[in-house]
């Protein structure tokens, strides 16, 4: 999918940019695949916001994806390849022979009337998803399961990737994106090759408009505010703050580790930033 620019007719066209969407292959969702949802703005249950800066934008519809790949030796047509507002990876609609329709993430080169399965002992191609124990090492693959059975809970973004390492017993060393090395059950499953649309993170969005559009709200600086709003706040004249940067309550923002100690810290073979 190539990147679209426009004539600099604005100052925010300047700047745009949009994906050409050539590959998608149809405009509507399957009506039996879509869920819809309210939008809650960043709040919880409570109504309190939890999450900052969110609100408005666009109504979407929720596309229902299989990310567990349980339906195991039956085939599937790749029918259509789909555009997902919910996401920045494309969809790929399949037909199973016994007439269901589910949507799985489409990877790089899976193109209609593409022929995917799943199961233990399938087929190394592009789409198909197997054990981590029946997957070459060396392969690329993406909707990784931390926990077998529960679906694919990590690389699933655009134009992401995982590789098997090496294997070791009941577990497998997995290569992340972020360049952290893990240890996952071999149990696990994933779907082979890379996830499409790579060129996502190239687009420019060019105004603060289609930010608002995607739900975003503008975001204002603590360094702006007044003492009573931020501790950055004050000072005679324009201030770096004078500290750290943090949040309105004090909390750190930058460097302060949250991660909480759990046990799956045991399985890092590898951590993505050096300690």
């Amino acid at each position: 999918m190539a990147i679209k620019k426009y004539k600099p007719t604005t100052a925010s066209r300047r700047f745009a940019t949009t994906l050409t969407f050539d590959d998608i292959t149809k405009k509507r969702p399957e009506r039996s695949l879509v869920k819809s949802r309210r939008s809650k703005a960043g709040r919880n249950v409570h109504g309190r916001i939890t999450v900052r800066h969110r609100g408005g934008g666009h109504k979407r519809k929720i596309r229902v994806v299989d990310f567990r790949r349980t339906k195991d030796g039956i085939p599937a047509r790749v029918a259509a390849i789909e555009y997902d507002p919910n996401r920045s990876a494309n969809l790929a609609l399949l037909n199973y022979v016994d007439g269901e329709k589910r949507y799985i993430l489409a990877s790089i080169g899976l193109k209609v009337n593409d022929k995917v399965i799943s199961g233990e002992s399938v087929e190394v191609a592009e789409g198909n998803a197997m054990p981590l124990r029946n997957v070459p090492i060396g392969m690329d693959v993406h909707n990784v399961e931390l926990i077998a059975g529960r679906g694919g809970r990590i690389v699933r973004s655009a134009g992401s990737a995982a590789q098997i390492m090496a294997k070791e017993g009941d577990y497998g060393h997995v290569k992340l994106p972020s360049g952290e090395v893990r240890m996952v059950s071999l149990a696990c499953r994933a779907t082979i090759g890379r996830v499409g649309n790579a060129e996502h993170e190239s687009r420019s969005l060019g105004k603060a408009g289609r930010s608002r559009w995607l739900g975003r709200r503008p975001r204002v600086r603590g360094v702006a505010m007044n003492p009573v709003d931020h501790p950055l706040g004050g000072g005679e004249g324009k201030s770096s703050g004078g500290r750290h940067p943090c949040s309105p309550w004090g909390m750190p923002a930058k460097g302060y580790k949250t991660r909480k100690k759990r046990k799956s810290r045991k399985f890092i073979v590898k951590p993505r930033k050096k300690r």
